[in-house]
């Protein structure tokens, strides 16, 4: 691995795989601070550049607007154009994208355009059941957006938030029926770029089902 005297990687561009509630998200941030490296969200960019109204962002909040999903090149360009910034040049983490064969394609193809690749794959593995368990155990406050789970991370007084007194509740998106529709879609759609990037010899494997620590621990061995 390419590595800087300070320990930061260089050139180092890692994307994060794993089904909803695998904890990726979190593994994403460890390693960007870590790292020295930014952790990108897909998400994070459609809301800058739909905030500071971008050309790109204009033209995503068009198909946004009208309850369409954004076209994978169009995707591909904002995420480019983020990449291009100068707090990148060390590398950078992606984390939800890219979430089909075809938008891991687009991606190899315009990273190939700039002489780049994707270095590492990192797949966050943990089973359905220890997903959908996981899930509809957490609690959030609507009114602060702190949130808890009932056995990892509890409030300290049941049902209640310690920051701000308000009601906590269990929210649509971690029910299980919900849970368990968005891992029929990750199964469909996501899991198949595990063998796309086994084939392209850039993928890892952890247990995501150890303590999030250990996870951390496993993942900076990897990128050793």
């Amino acid at each position: 691995m390419r590595t800087l005297a300070c320990g930061k990687v260089q050139d180092m561009k890692i994307i994060m795989l794993g089904a909803p509630g695998a904890g990726k998200g979190t593994q994403a941030k460890r390693i960007a601070e870590k790292f020295g490296v930014p952790h990108i969200s897909t998400g994070d960019i459609f809301r800058a550049n739909i905030k500071n109204g971008t050309d790109l962002g204009k033209e995503a909040k068009k198909y946004m607007d009208e309850g369409q999903l954004v076209p994978d090149e169009l995707t591909v360009r904002i995420l480019l154009d983020r990449v291009k910034d100068k707090d990148c040049e060390k590398g950078y983490v992606l984390d939800g994208f890219p979430r089909t064969i075809p938008q891991a394609e687009v991606l190899d193809s315009e990273l190939k355009k700039l002489g780049e690749k994707v270095d590492y794959a990192i797949d966050v593995d943990v089973p359905d059941e220890n997903i959908i368990h996981r899930m509809s155990g957490r609690r959030a406050c609507l009114k602060c957006g702190a949130t808890y789970h009932l056995e990892y991370l509890k409030p300290a007084k049941e049902g209640i938030c310690d920051k701000c007194g308000s009601e906590l509740v269990l929210r649509d998106d971690d029910k299980p029926e919900t849970v368990k529709k968005r891992l029929t879609v990750y199964h469909e759609q996501t899991q198949p770029l595990i063998d796309y990037y086994k084939k392209a010899e850039v993928l890892h494997s952890v247990d995501g089902t150890k303590e999030p620590d250990q996870v951390f621990e496993a993942i900076v061995e990897i990128l050793k």
